[in-house]
């Protein structure tokens, strides 16, 4: 359908999972793709990928919570496509679930810095473009552990709370530039990041009950949260902004939990 026919994007944490399938989707519907990873083989092997699609593609390594890397990523898309018209931020780290009273200040701040500094700056110098061109759209990927608990571990859920927010706030600091900011909330998705929970499951002999506290009763794929970034990346969601959007199979219509065993 080509429905980011023309568009020059970037997609962060594209070396693998939901990134890798946004970055591939994205190409696929007509966009040039600059593809960001800390892992520079991961991220070239996407770009190789989409390349022989038929697509264009640029790979790029960067840590997506480094300033001076966040400014490179957005100038490097500048400089190779001419232009900047949607950014999908979607890079992060799980901490995995540490009891609390064992977390880390040093844990927090990592987490702080990767999940939620790395959306702001995208925001930030993304966004700075597109407001003078007076148009563009930034996808973030929060998730359903920013929304209610049991979802995820302490400094993970509150920093995909965080990026909420900041979603809601930036689209209203962008009042009037035409830049339209939103973000995924996505359940419990087969990527690298919950793979030592798959990993336990099959171990355990209970796979077919990965997912089963949602209403569609399986997990997600990559490709399905790629499907929303899309939707949000284009221009059919031209009156969509500020908004945080799960796609979790029906999870946190309910949020359900398996209480801890003691």
């Amino acid at each position: 359908m080509a429905r980011l026919a023309g568009k020059r994007t970037i997609v962060t944490g594209a070396g693998s999972g939901i990134g890798r399938a946004s970055a591939l989707l994205f190409a696929a519907e007509g966009a040039a793709v600059l593809a960001v990873d800390k892992t520079a083989d991961a991220v070239a092997e996407t770009a190789a990928m989409i390349k022989s699609a038929g697509g264009k593609a640029v790979a790029m390594a960067a840590d997506a919570g480094s300033e001076p890397e966040v400014k490179g990523y957005v100038a490097r898309c500048l400089k190779e496509f001419g232009g900047l018209d949607a950014i999908y931020a979607n890079a992060g780290i799980s901490g995995g679930m540490v009891p609390l009273f064992e977390q880390t200040v040093e844990q927090w701040q990592e987490i702080l810095r990767v999940n939620l500094i790395g959306p702001f700056l995208a925001i930030k110098h993304a966004g700075q473009h597109m407001a003078k061109q007076g148009k563009g759209a930034i996808v973030c990927t929060a998730s359903v552990a920013g929304l209610r608990a049991n979802a995820g571990g302490n400094p993970y859920s509150a920093s995909k709370a965080g990026v909420i927010s900041l979603v809601q706030t930036a689209a209203n600091s962008l009042l009037g530039t035409g830049v339209r900011v939103n973000a995924i909330c996505p359940g419990l998705i087969e990527t690298g990041m919950t793979k030592p929970l798959f990993d336990w499951a099959k171990e355990r002999g209970t796979e077919d009950k990965i997912g089963q506290l949602n209403a569609l009763q399986r997990h997600g794929e990559p490709r399905e949260i790629a499907a929303m970034a899309l939707f949000l990346a284009s221009d059919d969601a031209s009156y969509v902004n500020g908004q945080a959007f799960p796609v979790d199979g029906g999870l946190s219509s309910t949020h359900p939990f398996v209480r801890p065993r003691r």
